[in-house]
């Protein structure tokens, strides 16, 4: 199983950051790969309409370490897990997020890692 680091730069504090990256109501804002619409709370988990259908995300508790770890279980019953960090940068924050192959087909690892650059974009481009 091959992993990918995929990160961006942004021209803000790690903290505003991890603020706005941690709170699942501004997921549809960034993450659409994994929220198409909004998010929908119930009890700790979390659900959202995303590109492979109805999933439950589950975030570690907020803390200070920028640690924004999440857990999405897919609608066929299987979970990812998804590392993503929040990290001090000179330049404000970076924002790395770990991909794994898993039982990706070599195309379909590219594309995921496509749409995380995306998201990424998306979110850097927020701020």
């Amino acid at each position: 199983m091959r992993s990918r680091h995929v990160s961006t730069v942004i021209g803000a504090s790690a903290d505003l950051v991890y603020d706005f990256v941690s709170d699942p109501d501004n997921l549809p804002k960034w993450a659409a790969g994994l929220a198409s619409s909004e998010v929908v709370r119930r009890g700790d988990d979390l659900l959202a309409e995303s590109p492979m259908g109805t999933v439950t995300i589950r975030f570690v508790p907020r803390n200070t370490l920028g640690v924004v770890d999440h857990d999405v279980i897919l609608p066929n019953g299987a979970t990812v897990h998804n590392p993503l960090r929040v990290l001090p940068h000179p330049e404000g924050a970076e924002v790395v997020f770990t991909l794994r192959q898993l039982a990706m087909s070599d195309a379909e690892f590219d594309q995921d890692t496509r749409m995380v650059e995306e998201d990424l974009e998306r979110l850097r481009a927020l701020f």
